[in-house]
């Protein structure tokens, strides 16, 4: 690659007015969370599963908290305290700063459901997490409980079988059990209530910055569920502003797309060596 991309990339983070932050799963391998591309990748990080022949798409999947719920509350109360107990890279504290030199401050659109944006100081109202949060429980059989937070989850798992002891989080109105207010695959049963409520602060951000200066900067987002890469395209082409996109595996985009085949934390840091 080329120095030029990273200069036109400062440039543009530079000059801009307000910036979209698209961020999906590649952005949090550089806090040393697990990469679940693949069956590989998610088997390294949890070899119970492998044994049992699931892939994360089969695991990712709400029947298994009425199926097996000590498997299901195994497999996300493990990535709750693993999610917990990581420490967010250097790369959050860098954009964000970035993002409170400009009129318009920043908006963060991702897939990830780690809640670490929140936990380096961007705004919950500048923040649209599009799958859900696991640090937000919902009443499995949907009792009309709203959606409530959960930060401290005291639950043991066995980590050789993924297995978790009873009792198993429980809905505080119906004591029904719960799940995490995350979108998952074949996921009927959702409660979308939350990210809808995040949706109308991202328009109402989107008609504020109409006329500004937007650039958008990409960082670990997918093809495969290109839920991120999707927005972020869409965003860049109605303000006619610069794409950054930033992925060491698919770096490339449409017109007006400044590629960075870089990890995350790499490509931001940088950029930032070369931030006046």
């Amino acid at each position: 690659m080329s120095e030029g991309a990273l200069n036109q990339a400062t440039e543009a983070i530079r000059k801009a007015d307000a910036m979209l932050i698209g961020a999906g799963a590649g952005f949090g391998v550089d806090s040393g969370l697990p990469d679940f591309r693949g069956d590989e990748g998610f088997w390294k990080a949890y070899p119970p599963m492998e044994k049992l022949g699931i892939s994360f798409e089969e695991m990712a999947n709400p029947r298994w908290f009425e199926d097996d719920p000590s498997l299901a509350w195994g497999f996300y109360g493990h990535r709750h305290q693993l999610y917990r107990n990581t420490i967010p890279h250097p790369g959050f504290a860098m954009i964000r700063r970035w993002a409170e030199s400009m009129k318009q401050g920043a908006f963060v659109y991702t897939s990830n459901v780690d809640g670490h944006f929140q936990r380096m100081g961007f705004g919950q109202n500048r923040i649209l997490e599009c799958h859900g949060s696991l640090n937000y429980f919902q009443c499995l059989d949907r009792c009309g409980q709203e959606v409530w937070r959960q930060d401290n989850l005291d639950l043991s798992v066995d980590e050789g079988t993924l297995r978790a002891s009873t009792p198993f989080p429980a809905c505080p109105s119906c004591g029904s059990i719960a799940r995490p207010n995350i979108l998952m695959f074949g996921d009927w049963g959702w409660d979308s209530f939350r990210t809808e409520e995040q949706r109308g602060h991202f328009m109402d951000w989107v008609q504020n910055t109409r006329n500004c200066r937007t650039v958008t900067v990409e960082i670990g987002a997918g093809v495969t569920i290109p839920s991120v890469r999707n927005i972020c395209e869409q965003l860049a082409d109605e303000t006619k502003g610069t794409l950054i996109r930033i992925n060491p595996r698919d770096p490339q985009g449409t017109a007006n797309t400044i590629s960075i085949p870089l990890g995350g934390l790499e490509a931001l840091r940088q950029i930032n060596e070369l931030m006046p």
